[in-house]
């Protein structure tokens, strides 16, 4: 489909090293004069469901600076756009939780919120796990915690999980549990 909008101009409002917020005069699709702002990443959203066979899971609890609220979510970190997002998935799950895992598959592609922003994200399934000591990021306190994944769904519908990428990537993993459709070792 072609594109309705026409762009007249661009102009930065902001910019760092991980978003730039740009303000844009625009024609809408009905042709009259209208503005956008839109915040575009500069790395791409990575998720990470760690599953072993007993069919445990590990979440990550922090406090969210943009919430001021704590939050627990799925292992997950910024991926630079030029970058392999399977080796940041790895990296991110080990630095978080001190887990790697033998084999990881991709369960979903997805745009976090597409009316104000181009942030894009991967998560994958991690199996055949084996466990070290974490290293988190000086920017992360981090607690981690091991759930049977019927509780983690049980915290996303009791609304204790309210991040994105984890409802996202938790509720493809129950479907392909549902399905009969997990890997597992």
């Amino acid at each position: 489909m072609e594109n309705p909008w026409t762009t007249r101009s661009i102009d930065i409002v902001y910019d760092n090293p991980w978003i730039r917020v740009t303000h844009r005069d625009v024609i809408t699709p009905k042709g009259t004069k209208g503005i956008y702002g839109v915040v575009h990443f500069k790395n791409l959203a990575v998720g990470i469901v760690p599953l072993d066979e007993a069919l445990n899971t590990w979440l990550v609890g922090q406090y969210r600076y943009t919430l001021n609220a704590y939050s627990w979510e799925i292992p997950e970190g910024g991926c630079p756009i030029d970058t392999d997002p399977l080796a940041t998935a790895a990296r991110e799950l080990e630095e978080e939780t001190g887990i790697s895992a033998r084999h990881y598959q991709e369960i979903l592609r997805f745009h976090t919120s597409n009316s104000v922003t181009d942030e894009a994200g991967v998560a994958y399934l991690a199996t055949g796990l084996s466990f070290g000591t974490a290293s988190p990021e000086d920017t992360e306190e981090l607690l981690i915690k091991k759930v049977p994944f019927s509780e983690a769904m049980e915290m996303v519908l009791r609304g204790e999980i309210t991040d994105a990428l984890s409802i996202m990537a938790l509720f493809r993993v129950q479907g392909m549990i549902l399905n009969g459709e997990l890997p597992l070792p």
